[in-house]
């Protein structure tokens, strides 16, 4: 959340909600923090579409701009260092299969106007990172233990 918003506990909202609701005015988003530490966010619908609109386009652009020409794809490679600080540990043909992979879902994950995907993928290729910005990790992960040690559990099967 941004300094933008306004911050208030969940009660208020329940116990003086026309008080609490009168905020929007002054701020676009709400911030209503819960005791069980799930916080929620309280906006207007106008300012959520305003918002999907933005991110919309955005993303429609990006993409257009990422197919559009192969220098296009050299321009996003020179730029996703100063917006994800992190792509700074990956090899190059990750650095490659990242921006690809970014621009094709954000443009799938607005199709259905649904962003869970992109931020998934973020955290995805920022642990990647993370494990290739520490040598021991990397070892660690990446050698051959010489051995099989068999199938794994379906998950979904494990109690």
């Amino acid at each position: 959340m941004g300094p933008e918003s306004a911050a208030v506990n969940f009660s208020e909202l329940v116990n003086k909600n026309k008080q609490t609701l009168a905020r929007l005015q002054e701020s676009p988003r709400l911030l209503l923090h819960r005791r069980d530490g799930e916080d929620l966010v309280l906006t207007t619908a106008a300012r959520a579409e305003q918002d999907q609109t933005v991110v919309s386009a955005a993303t429609r652009m990006l993409a257009a701009m990422a197919r559009r020409e192969p220098g296009s794809m050299e321009l996003l490679l020179d730029i996703l260092p100063e917006a994800f600080p992190w792509v700074h540990f990956l090899p190059e043909p990750d650095l490659h299969a990242f921006a690809v992979e970014l621009v094709d879902t954000m443009r799938a994950a607005d199709s259905v106007g649904n962003s869970a995907s992109v931020a998934q993928l973020l955290i995805a290729w920022q642990h990647t990172a993370e494990v290739y910005s520490d040598p021991e990790l990397l070892a660690a992960l990446t050698q051959d233990h010489g051995e099989d040690y068999g199938p794994v559990p379906d998950p979904r099967n494990v109690t």
